[in-house]
């Protein structure tokens, strides 16, 4: 019995089933959840558009005209806005059909473990029902946080859901946040047109990610407009005397007029409901459930996935492997826990970021004597020819008592579709690989893959185009 149908619930479903498991799935809106329906797939679509925006600004650098004044072309966001919803409909009615096939049952509702296997469920169509499962999976996944000051109108101030809800873009904008969330919809608001501020607590944006990736990150946000403020407190906001839009008050008395506020500063587990009283399911003072490495809670039979389990990643596909682990699990098959200090990152603000295993800080705090080597995209023909030249590749490798380098302790990327790219250093890092491993691997030329690849020949100590 699965209480969730986002992507932790869902795959804990198809790969029970797919293991001739019968299974069940209780979801209050629709199977997918918030990555399919108000998260992922939507602020990609969103993203994609904006990508799009860039490329026409630059056509005739290409020699293609695109208009009176490519510099400027016309963005129609509800274009936009129907596009993403006929892709989010397309791949639900996927989804839906996938899960009918494998066999299992989804009902329409909200779900309560009530303790002792058994699962209460309050049924959008008014109706109750009681599932028992030999074993219970807690899948019920996240919603946006919010702050103190700022009460979410849907208008004035947005988070997630309503932000990509929306079918006219705001002349300016404060996002509030500036984590993984918060640099996309900067980004794709900036290349869309909007005046962009954001307001990052944190000494610096994308706090999670190497010094020298961020560097990259908001160089371009400064190109672009994008005015970032970092290690500012938020006071709070009122109208606009204007009566369009709010003053945001900030840091040490300062102001900023906005048309709209984005709230991006992560996500709490969604546990309203979810436990009766007595089932013996631990949850932490921040709402999270608490499980062990294998994902199972302090109630025998009873386990958890996803954004719901505490001290992990809120990453879809962080929920996919949980699923696994779990189902293998109760299958009684031999299976690793989740590495979540190797899984693999995405952020999709322009330029793109992707990293996995450690940063160079953490490695040394980690008191690892480690080996660095970048390469910048500037030196990549297939970027050179892109016109995408930003960015870098970053390798951390320990040193071995020789001097010599050995196993790559972490991989991070910013640049053109990097998002693509991570395979090749993820599965390294994970393998514990060596660079001379990795080194005699050959990537095809002229290739954006080519730059990781040049920068771990380069650990080797002889490189070609990286000393």
């Amino acid at each position: 019995m699965v209480v969730g149908g986002g992507p932790g619930g869902y795959a804990t479903a198809l790969y029970a089933s797919a293991a001739g498991l019968s299974v069940a799935v209780v979801e209050l809106d629709k199977v997918g959840g918030t990555c399919l329906h108000r998260g992922c797939v939507p602020a990609k679509e969103f993203l994609e558009t904006a990508a799009v925006a860039r490329t026409v600004r630059g056509s005739a650098e290409f020699g293609v005209s695109a208009g009176p004044d490519p510099t400027d072309p016309t963005v129609d966001f509800s274009v936009s806005q129907k596009r993403k919803q006929q892709v989010v409909d397309q791949l639900f009615a996927g989804l839906s059909g996938l899960l009918k096939g494998r066999g299992v049952t989804v009902f329409a509702g909200s779900g309560t473990f009530l303790g002792d296997h058994r699962v209460r469920i309050a049924g959008n169509d008014g109706a109750t029902a009681e599932i028992t499962g030999t074993d219970v999976v807690l899948a019920s996944g996240s919603v946006p946080r919010t702050v103190p000051g700022f009460d979410v109108d849907g208008t004035v101030v947005l988070t997630s859901d309503e932000f990509l809800a929306l079918d006219r873009l705001p002349t300016s904008a404060a996002v509030v946040g500036g984590g993984a969330i918060g640099c996309e919809f900067a980004s794709l608001l900036a290349d869309l047109g909007t005046s962009v501020t954001v307001l990052e607590a944190l000494p610096s944006i994308l706090n999670e990610c190497d010094e020298d990736i961020v560097r990259v990150v908001g160089r371009s946000f400064r190109k672009r407009g994008i005015d970032v403020k970092s290690g500012v407190a938020l006071h709070g906001h009122s109208p606009d005397p204007s009566g369009r839009g709010t003053v945001v008050s900030y840091g040490d008395g300062a102001r900023l007029t906005v048309e709209a506020v984005v709230v991006s500063v992560g996500r709490r587990p969604r546990t309203e409901g979810l436990l009766a009283e007595g089932t013996g399911v631990v949850v932490d003072e921040r709402g999270y459930v608490v499980t062990d490495r294998f994902l199972r809670t302090a109630a025998e039979g009873v386990w958890a996935v996803g954004d719901l389990v505490a001290a992990t990643p809120q990453l879809a596909h962080v929920a996919f492997a949980e699923a696994i682990v779990v189902v293998k699990s109760i299958l009684g098959e031999p299976v690793a826990p989740v590495d979540y200090t190797r899984v693999p990152w995405a952020i999709y603000c322009h330029p793109e970021v992707a990293f996995t295993g450690l940063t160079e800080a953490a490695a040394r705090a980690a008191g690892l004597d480690v080996v660095v080597k970048k390469d910048p995209f500037g030196g990549n023909s297939r970027a050179r020819i892109l016109g995408e030249t930003d960015g870098m590749v970053k390798v951390v490798a320990e040193r071995r008592p020789d001097g010599s380098t050995g196993r790559l302790l972490g991989v991070h990327m910013v640049g053109p579709w990097v998002t693509e790219q991570l395979g090749a250093g993820y599965l390294a890092v994970n393998w514990e690989a060596t660079a001379d491993e990795v080194a005699q691997f050959v990537q095809p030329h002229p290739s954006l893959s080519e730059t990781f690849g040049e920068t771990v020949l380069a650990l080797t100590g002889r490189g070609l185009h990286v000393a």
